[in-house]
């Protein structure tokens, strides 16, 4: 099978051909349609979880895809062959990721069906933002008009967060270059800010003197400036942080609630976000489509940042 491999931590990415897998005992063989890229991909790719798991190279990169079962293994029965699938793929153990042409998966893992007639790429595309999205914004716990401000809002993650936000019935602020704001006020931003002209914190605080009620926060890393947003914050309000960047301890003395969020979404929330997708209540936006033989290329370019929504490589 084609898939798009690394040798070793830092190692540039490369088309290669490696064996089928086989399912074993309780497992699936998924012959992938489609797969996004994230973030977090090209992390692992760098040694994000070194030291929590062992390795196994070549490792196929890639977390997020959908396609068919095509092979069951022994004591299967959740699945059947042809349905259709999509889910988080990755297990850094064993070598296995969503940037090949068939990927097994154990039946009890991050798997859901696919409704009928959602496309493969837009499957493909939802489980690692959406499903942190949703996450996200449920730990904001956000009331009717409250304000939140999402920081990176024109990615996959910050887009759906938007519709998710505005589904509690807040009001939503999103970072955005002037090139998309517009996209992002059609997902329901009430107000975009043009990160590319004076610093968020200090054009929220113009227009909110009062303060706001929440910040999901998907650029800044430990030890950046976090507390920047922490300072927009009414007491009893929730920082949100997708890159552990926050100081629950320390912003729990400000009366402030921190979060450092780690998206692990169930078969059921994976299953729900596709029955949005398919019912046109979750947008989402696919900036690119993209060959396996292209994704090496891909992945440099999507390092840089400033995504527009999501890369789908369809195979």
């Amino acid at each position: 099978m084609k898939a798009v491999t690394i040798d070793g931590f830092g190692a540039e990415p490369r088309l290669t051909d490696l064996p089928a897998p086989q399912p074993g005992p309780g497992e699936l063989l998924v012959r992938l349609h489609a797969a996004a890229l994230n973030p977090f991909d090209w992390k692992v790719a760098d040694g994000a979880l070194r030291d929590a798991v062992e390795h196994r190279f070549p490792l196929v990169l890639g977390s997020d895809g959908a396609g068919v079962v095509e092979r069951i293994g022994e004591g299967v029965n959740r699945f059947r062959l042809g349905d259709t699938v999509y889910g988080q793929f990755m297990n850094v153990a064993r070598g296995h990721g969503s940037y090949a042409e068939y990927v097994l998966v154990p039946e009890d893992g991050r798997l859901a069906r696919i409704p009928e007639d959602l496309p493969f790429g837009v499957a493909a595309a939802l489980p690692t933002a959406s499903a942190t999205a949703y996450q996200a914004i449920e730990a904001a716990r956000l009331d009717t008009g409250q304000i939140i401000l999402v920081n990176g809002a024109s990615g996959g993650v910050g887009q759906s967060a938007i519709q998710f936000a505005v589904h509690e019935g807040a009001r939503v602020l999103a970072t955005a270059a002037p090139d998309i704001a517009g996209h992002l006020r059609d997902l329901g931003a009430h107000e975009t800010l043009d990160f590319t002209a004076t610093p968020v914190a200090e054009q929220v605080l113009a227009a909110h003197p009062d303060g706001i009620d929440a910040v999901l926060d998907l650029i800044t890393h430990p030890g950046g400036d976090i507390d920047a947003f922490a300072a927009l914050l009414k007491p009893g309000g929730r920082l949100i942080s997708t890159n552990h960047a926050t100081d629950p301890e320390a912003l729990a003395a400000r009366e402030i609630h921190g979060v450092n969020l780690s998206s692990s979404p169930s078969q059921a929330e994976l299953a729900a976000l596709a029955d949005l997708a398919a019912a046109g209540k979750l947008r989402v936006t696919v900036d690119r489509e993209i060959s396996l033989a292209d994704a090496p290329a891909a992945v440099a370019r999507a390092r840089s940042g400033h995504a527009r929504g999501k890369t789908v490589i369809l195979l």
